[in-house]
């Protein structure tokens, strides 16, 4: 009898998980899915590092939000739903292993759509993600009452985007960003949509882990990214990459540090959810173009770079900017008070005047320390003001 309980079953009806559930954690399968991801986010940002070391700015900064949007947004809506309806039946697996099998043929289409602005491939890996997230809806829709109208609204808002999607590839290739945008839009607007007969039962400390895992992907990026640069850079005889490689490694480290400066917990409240999933788009897709800009710094440094030492800076400073805001928005308004919420905003402000003077990466490690230290300093200071009884 054991031994039976034991065994997954192949198909079972999709209930919903509890939204109170304790100890959930992030599964296997969620994992792998990450893992899969990992190809597509460094597709991206190799592309985004040749187009700006070619000096193509606009092009590059186009297409990698274009690429990074399909990224970030099949990997959403896929973490948002197992939150809710993680079942692990034989069904599930299977349907989640086809939306892996679209992740891939997406990262596959990156290199094209930079170099040719091709979207078609990416597209079609778009879609077989999408569609296969139609399957999951509908199981849903079947298996959870209480959810069914929210549900129906995933599964014919899904459908009927993806066929813009692929009907945008027929369009004369002046319509693209104008379809590209539109569609998107469209996209975002599913789940404000869908959500409104009730929120589906996503579980907000398990979103808040899963979230957290992916920005820790996107970050390992930007540390392999460094590595190759400085290593080809070695190979290559420049010996004076050693400095570039402190600073880009302090960088990284200062941005997992503020990040991570608080536990990562989702709000349970449907406006600020949204806002707070969505805005993440930003955190994701700056610290993978950090991964991208210091090789453009290092591409300069050996001379290989068609860009100026200044415009090269800014390739690391944009992305830290963002990232900072994006971070105070969405979590340190949020969570803390006093002085430290001013000083992301200064300290943003900051960075994007950096490249302007000397050693920019190197001022911009600095910078990012003094956050850090500034923020541990007045957490503990008001921690400690919150529990002395004479206050």
């Amino acid at each position: 009898m054991t031994h039976s309980r034991s065994v997954r079953p192949f198909y079972r009806p999709m209930r919903p998980r509890r939204r109170d559930e304790p100890h959930r954690a992030a599964t296997p399968l969620e994992l792998f899915f990450d893992l899969c991801f990992v190809v597509a986010v460094a597709q991206a940002a190799s592309a985004l590092h040749h187009d700006v070391g070619e000096g193509h700015l606009g092009h590059a900064l186009r297409s990698y939000l274009m690429v990074f949007f399909a990224i970030w947004w099949s990997w959403m809506n896929f973490t948002w739903f197992a939150s809710a309806y993680d079942t692990d039946d034989d069904v599930y697996r299977i349907t989640t292993l086809v939306q892996i099998t679209g992740a891939l043929i997406l990262a596959a289409g990156v290199p094209r759509a930079f170099a040719e602005g091709d979207f078609t491939v990416i597209t079609y890996g778009y879609v077989v993600m999408r569609l296969a997230a139609v399957v999951q809806w509908s199981r849903a829709a079947a298996g959870d009452p209480a959810h069914r109208a929210a549900a129906r609204r995933y599964a014919v808002g899904v459908t009927i985007v993806q066929l813009g999607w692929l009907l945008r590839l027929v369009l004369p290739d002046g319509w693209g960003m104008a379809a590209f945008v539109l569609l998107a839009l469209a996209d975002l607007l599913v789940p404000a949509v869908a959500e409104r007969p009730g929120m589906t039962p996503w579980h907000p400390g398990h979103i808040g882990e899963r979230y957290g895992l992916f920005t820790l992907i996107v970050l390992g990026e930007a540390v392999l990214a460094i590595s190759v640069a400085i290593q080809t850079g070695l190979d290559a005889g420049e010996h004076g990459l050693w400095a570039l490689a402190a600073a880009g490694a302090v960088i990284v480290y200062a941005l997992w540090w503020l990040y991570f400066d608080r536990p990562v917990e989702a709000p349970d409240r449907l406006p600020y959810s949204l806002i707070w999933g969505y805005g993440h788009y930003f955190i994701f897709a700056a610290i993978a173009a950090v991964g991208a800009g210091l090789p453009v710094v290092a591409d300069h440094q050996r001379h290989l770079a068609h860009v100026s030492a200044t415009t090269a800076a800014y390739a690391v400073a944009v992305p830290i900017a963002v990232f900072l805001l994006t971070v105070w928005v969405l979590h340190v308004r949020r969570q803390q008070h006093g002085a430290v919420v001013v000083a992301y905003p200064v300290v943003a402000g900051v960075a994007l005047l950096v490249p302007l003077g000397p050693a920019p990466v190197t001022v911009l490690a600095l910078l990012l320390v003094a956050l850090v230290a500034v923020t541990v300093v007045l957490r503990r200071r008001d921690a400690g003001a919150a529990t002395d009884p004479a206050t």
